[in-house]
Formats: C-alpha cells, structure tokens, sequence
C-alpha cells in the first residue's frame, strides 16, 4: 500500500511538473511550429545515436572477442617463451649479466595513434624498429647461440601480443564508456525530451483548438444579435408604414413607369435662338 500511495504520488508530481512547464509556453502558432521543429530534430537525433550505439556495440563485441583470442593464445606464447630462456640458460649458461653489461637501448618502441569509430577516437598502439645497434652478438659463441636466437625471436612474438593486447583493452575501456555516454543520451531523449516536447504540442494544440471554439461561439452570438437587430428594425419599419398608411399619406416607392409619357413634345413651340 505505501509503494502503491508512493508511485500515485510520483506521477501526480511528475503531472504537476509538466503542466507548471507547460504553462510556461504561450500556446500560439508560433510556438507550435517551433515546437515541432524540436521534435523532428530530436527524433533525427534519437535516431542517429541509435545507430551509433549500435556500431559501438558490435564494435565492442569485435573487441571483446579478439581480448578473449589473444589472452588465450599469450598463455602458450608466454609459457613457451620462459621455456626457451630455460634452454637456452641451461646450453648457453648464465648470460643475463653480459645483456646487463649492454648498452640498453630499446631496439622496439612503442607508438600512439588514433582510430575513429562512429565519431569516438581509439586509441592504438603500435610498434616500431628504433634502428639501435645490437651489441650482445658475441652471445652464444661458445654455445648455445641457436637457443638464445630462439628466446629472442619468441619474446618478440610475446611482447607484440602484450603491446596488442594493451591496444585492445585501452580501446575496450574508451568504447565502454562512450557506449554508457551514448545509450544515457538516447534515453534522456526516449524517456524525457521527446515526451516532454510532445505533451507540450499537445497542450498548444488543444489550447489553440478552445481559442477557435472560443472565437465561433463569439462570432456566432454577434452573428444572432445582429439578426435579432435586422428584424427589430424591419419590425419597426413595417409599423411605421403601415401607420403612415392608415393616416392617408402616400408612400414613394421606386417604379419604372416613364415620367413622360403623360406629356406631349408636340404642344411646345419651337424655341428660336
């Protein structure tokens, strides 16, 4: 009962708040037609961000799934890479300190750029030759030279997967939250402006609608005192003649009889100038 009495007291409110901000617009034509230039633009932007809510979501599933593809196979590349250290630890010898002794320069580097899906910006990350030297080519001299070629050629495949795999996650991570963005904007327009804009055109059409009502009966009651007038006076008029008739007098009506026929152009004399 109180969750019933609570919501019943929710949507009173929610009506009570419509109508004060409905109140607010002056119900003309004017305001109609701009209204309804509100709605079809929200309506075309409702649309376009479903369609871009759509093309992030497949997009974040294509990302979800080449995540899930690489984590699965860095397990084996991982593993197979720590083996291969092992081996060639155990033909070449210890050779950690002599790659320590080295100069130290990154020979791969790591770049940053920018993919564009459906107006959202990515980013992607790449990697890149430096061009530094190589100066631990005397490793593996004495033994073991084929093994420490292998342990570098399998980290290289290792560390491209991790730069790959930090790609895909920054990118997952940019996708879901413009995908929150875009889905909070297409339903702030679903659930509240196109509502909103459409109960405010309703408000002025049945507002415009009592004005028109208004202004017939108005026209229609002038219409009929202006009758009632009309026959009062042709009423009065009709007495006054009828009075006038009865004390003798003569009443001029308009005839087409002609004026001279009862006179004869033949009696006159001719008139000499």
């Amino acid at each position: 009962l109180k969750t019933h009495r609570g919501s019943t007291f929710g949507f009173v409110l929610s009506a009570l708040e419509r109508f004060v901000n409905m109140s607010e617009v002056p119900p003309t034509r004017m305001n109609q037609q701009v209204f309804k230039g509100k709605l079809k633009a929200a309506k075309g932007g409702h649309k376009l961000l479903k369609k871009k809510a759509d093309a992030l979501k497949a997009k974040f599933r294509d990302y979800a799934k080449a995540i899930a593809e690489t984590k699965a196979s860095m397990s084996s590349d991982a593993s197979g890479a720590f083996f291969s250290l092992t081996q060639a630890e155990y033909a070449a010898g210890n050779f950690k300190q002599k790659v320590a002794e080295g100069s130290m320069s990154a020979r791969v580097r790591v770049g940053a750029g920018v993919q564009n899906v459906a107006g959202v910006k990515l980013p992607v990350f790449s990697t890149y030759d430096s061009g530094a030297a190589v100066d631990n080519h005397s490793l593996g001299l004495v033994g073991g030279g084929k093994k420490i070629v292998a342990v570098r050629e399998k980290f290289t495949v290792l560390l491209n997967k991790l730069i790959k795999l930090a790609s895909l996650q920054t990118s997952f991570v940019t996708l879901d939250e413009a995908m929150k963005v875009t889905n909070r904007r297409v339903n702030a327009l679903e659930n509240v402006t196109i509502p909103k804009i459409e109960d405010v055109l309703r408000y002025i059409s049945r507002e415009l609608d009592e004005l028109e009502r208004e202004d017939f009966t108005r026209l229609k009651l002038v219409q009929e005192k202006k009758e009632i007038e009309m026959a009062a006076a042709a009423k009065q008029k009709a007495a006054e003649n009828a009075a006038a008739a009865k004390a003798g007098k003569t009443i001029a009506r308009n005839t087409d009889k002609d004026i001279t026929a009862a006179f004869d152009a033949t009696d006159d004399e001719d008139v000499v100038f």
